[in-house]
């Protein structure tokens, strides 16, 4: 995004703002409803204050990395797998496309009646709900390799080693970093949702908590939490694209 796009952005945001702001203050907003968005500022202050969220925030940053870090091999290899290997994928592919399209949130009491409220269990629901992502941009990370490309290479004498570092990785790369990021966003939206369900700390928790409490400032503090670390992280991830970007125009 361009200077001038990010100024016009941050200034409909901030119009938006003073807008909701003055609603409220006029009467036209419920403030129980849609505090103020200086009142939920001063009740984020508050909360990043306090051991017992930043401890809460710890956890669930723990969760999702964990399961991230367990799903991104395991997915992407899989995927890898099923579209080098003609039979694996004819045998499992319906059955990886049938589970990409069901809502993983059914399957949630499963994985608390068999791993009951714990953080193995939000990992492990948190992998169940990101490794479809990875399997399916797997396969189209390989399928997006040209294959006159490779028979070229082969033709030329190419290693195994040059073709994959040379041809492979940067084909695939786009589509690898797009699905990183679509299952990082998964990621966390399974880890919240285990924690709001069912859980004994995490930030998800005390969501949960302040909206059956009314608290709603600490209720909407939380949320800006939330995404702005989501922001922080999807931001992150694009510049590692771009880095990448940089590598394949070299490459």
């Amino acid at each position: 995004m361009r200077r001038h796009e990010r100024l016009i952005v941050a200034a409909a945001i901030l119009g938006l703002f003073a807008l909701w702001e003055a609603l409220v203050r006029l009467g036209r907003l419920d403030a129980d409803l849609a505090p103020a968005p200086s009142t939920i500022l001063t009740a984020l202050l508050r909360l990043a204050g306090r051991p017992e969220v930043r401890w809460s925030l710890g956890v669930t940053a723990w969760e999702v990395l964990a399961a991230f870090l367990i799903a991104l091999p395991v997915g992407l290899l899989t995927g890898f797998a099923l579209a080098e290997v003609p039979l694996l994928g004819a045998l499992l592919r319906p059955l990886v496309n049938f589970l990409f399209g069901v809502p993983k949130s059914i399957f949630l009491p499963i994985f608390i009646l068999v791993f009951g409220v714990s953080i193995p269990q939000k990992i492990a629901f948190g992998v169940f709900t990101t490794i479809f992502v990875l399997i399916v941009g797997g396969v189209a990370a390989v399928q997006s390799v040209p294959p006159e490309l490779i028979t070229v290479s082969r033709v030329y004498g190419a290693s195994r080693g040059q073709i994959i570092r040379e041809i492979y990785l940067p084909a695939m790369a786009p589509i690898l970093l797009e699905s990183a990021r679509l299952g990082m966003v998964f990621n966390i939206t399974a880890v919240l949702l285990c924690e709001i369900y069912g859980a004994r700390d995490g930030i998800g928790y005390r969501i949960a908590a302040w909206g059956e409490n009314i608290q709603m400032p600490q209720l909407y503090a939380a949320l800006v939490i939330v995404a702005a670390a989501a922001v922080a992280v999807n931001e992150g991830l694009r510049a590692v694209e771009s880095r990448l970007g940089a590598w394949r125009q070299r490459s």
